[in-house]
């Protein structure tokens, strides 16, 4: 018998039995990865370089100290300033490439692309192996509000793993979740609607007993559980008091942290908030003075909120692009201070889960152009994630024509690899 992307669930238990027997013990439970679309500038947000003069650090040239000894960060982020001692930065994170798809597949899945094989990203393969431990009715893999659109999230797993798209604005008045709620239609109006389809429905009591009648009785409870009862209320941001939306932000990207903290204190295993706007080509700086004070309010209140309801130990926070932007600011026409892309060398940020805090990895060199020290590969950070989730990374997938398959890379696939981030786990 055969799962709809052709995979056979007995391969499917076969490797969900190795990855137990093989899994690490875990400590997270949830994963919130917000995923800068785009690529943020490194030397703007969390590995400043003042001292490389105004070509490099344009008019942001005073970074400021946090809450750790001897870390300063971008001057437009004074609120994770006062919260360094929950993360941790890896400021040498690299992979050479310069172009969104292939360098947003890298960073998602590990793997360089152009091979045979499309693999699955982080989200889906946590999907695969922790789904069957969440017995929520959302779907255990949730992006808000939009897919990533670079490549096919899934990859080989197939459509069964890619992730529950919301759609909608969870600023807006009422957070308009696709297939959740519909938009013009009251619960009260919904709730008739369920009643009148009963009524017609003349079949079931007809046939009473009949299993595949039954199986669709089954999925509508669960459609309709999803739009009027509890479940689809993780949705429903009124339920929280004015003061703490507004501490997150009363924006799509504050209000989105503030869903996700709802969805991970519901058990959902993966949710990435798609955090468009990076893409600073033009007018970078204009952009940076918008983008960054709203990062730093929602972040910031993402990791208190998180911590003081006792859920940061169990639930990794994940900051990064598919890139940095061009270390020197091209002032040129028709730039007018842009950066580019980016790929030989940028930051990254994970806290929670069994990382530790207070802490920076790597560095770049003082311009902010080459890895300096303890370069750091996305398969690096990917494996230390899943081995705080309790998945092994040598673990196997299950392919659809059954060849060997591998949750992370090894370096004998041609992948380079900086080794364990033993600095932080």
């Amino acid at each position: 018998m055969s799962t709809e992307n052709g995979i056979s669930r007995r391969e499917f238990c076969a490797a969900a039995g190795l990855a137990l027997a093989g899994a690490p013990r875990p400590k997270a439970k949830s994963v919130i990865q917000i995923w800068m679309w785009g690529g943020p500038a490194h030397l703007d947000t969390f590995d400043p370089k003042p001292e490389a003069g105004a070509d490099y650090c344009g008019p942001l040239t005073n970074p400021i100290p946090t809450n750790v000894d001897g870390i300063r960060i971008g001057e437009l982020l004074p609120l994770l300033a006062k919260q360094a001692g929950k993360y941790s930065i890896l400021r040498s994170m690299t992979h050479g490439v310069n172009a969104h798809e292939t360098a947003s597949y890298m960073v998602q899945t590990g793997r360089m692309s152009g091979g045979r094989d499309v693999f699955p990203s982080v989200g889906a393969v946590v999907a695969l192996f922790k789904g069957a431990e969440y017995k929520g009715l959302i779907p255990p893999y949730i992006v808000l509000t939009e897919p990533q659109g670079r490549f096919s999230e899934s990859g080989f797993l197939g459509s069964r793993y890619k992730p529950f798209a919301t759609g909608g604005d969870p600023a807006q008045a009422r957070f308009a979740v696709e297939g959740v709620i519909a938009p013009g239609i009251s619960d009260q109006r919904q709730q008739a609607r369920r009643d009148y389809l009963r009524k017609l429905n003349t079949l079931e009591r007809a046939l009473p007993g009949n299993l595949q009648l039954a199986a669709f009785e089954q999925t509508g409870n669960q459609a309709y559980d999803l739009i009027l009862g509890d479940a689809g209320k993780v949705f429903d941001l009124s339920q929280e008091t004015a003061e703490l939306r507004d501490r997150y932000g009363r924006n799509t990207f504050g209000q989105s942290c503030l869903v996700a903290r709802r969805l991970v204190e519901r058990g959902a295993p993966y949710v990435t908030i798609n955090y468009k706007g990076w893409d600073t080509h033009k007018q970078h700086f204009q952009t940076m003075r918008r983008r960054l004070p709203e990062m730093d309010k929602g972040m910031s209140a993402l990791f208190d909120d998180l911590s003081q309801r006792g859920l940061l130990e169990s639930t990794i926070v994940w900051w990064s692009g598919e890139f940095g932007r061009t270390p020197r600011v091209m002032w040129e026409a028709p730039w007018n201070g842009g950066r580019n892309h980016y790929g030989k060398v940028f930051s990254a940020l994970v806290a929670g889960g069994g990382f530790k805090g207070g802490q920076v990895v790597g560095a770049s060199d003082a311009k902010g152009e080459e890895v300096r020290d303890r370069p750091v590969y996305p398969a690096d950070l990917i494996a230390a994630i899943y081995e705080l989730l309790g998945i092994d990374p040598a673990a196997k997938l299950p392919h659809p024509t059954g060849l060997a398959a591998s949750v992370t890379p090894s370096a004998a696939e041609g992948v380079t690899l900086g080794g364990r981030l033993k600095e932080i786990l």
